[in-house]
């Protein structure tokens, strides 16, 4: 069993579906983790590195604070790969040498035409998950219940919310739309 954020992750289960085991986290945000952290799709939660395992819990507890990831650029359809024996200082850089031609000419087409650059957008930043989620769920219901919106009234009420039928199947909206919901 690996803990990590007070969530217990199976070791036999693949890590990218135990990673839905937090509240937030669906599969398709499971398989961006995944690709961040490079934890293959077959690999299961009793496989991981320590520092997988650390680096994972640490971007969980607080993404807004993780480094932004570093750009690779591909390679194009004519790549020829330098020789084994070339060493690795040379291909650092003439690497680094391409990357700044590469951004010299970026920034003097955006001046040309008078657009600045904006940093690239990192999708799992805003991830919020357990207790912050859930939350920021209820300060919404609680704000439309304080504004008296027709939402509020029908969470008040305990009744479905997106203008289902109440004659008949209401039964899981009178479950889960009440005060105590979120008081976990």
């Amino acid at each position: 069993m690996v803990h990590i954020l007070g969530i217990k992750l199976n070791d036999g289960q693949r890590a990218r579906f135990a990673l839905t085991e937090f509240y937030g986290v669906g599969h398709h945000v499971a398989h961006r983790l995944c690709a961040r952290f490079q934890i293959h799709d077959q690999a299961k939660v009793g496989e991981l590195t320590p520092f997988q395992i650390t680096s994972l819990a640490s971007f969980l507890s607080s993404p807004q604070t993780a480094p932004p990831l570093p750009k690779f650029p591909l390679a194009t359809r004519y790549y020829v790969p330098p020789p084994p024996s070339t060493p690795l200082q040379k291909l650092q850089e003439e690497f680094r040498e391409k990357k700044a031609e590469r951004d010299a000419e970026k920034a003097k087409q955006a001046a040309k035409i008078g657009i600045q650059k904006l940093p690239p957008r990192d999708p799992l930043n805003n991830l919020k998950i357990e207790s912050e989620l859930k939350r920021e769920i209820r300060d919404n219901i609680m704000h439309h219940r304080s504004i008296g919106t027709w939402r509020g009234r029908r969470h008040g009420m305990g009744l479905p919310v997106r203008g289902q039928r109440t004659r008949t199947n209401a039964k899981t909206a009178k479950k889960l739309n009440h005060m105590g919901r979120f008081n976990t």
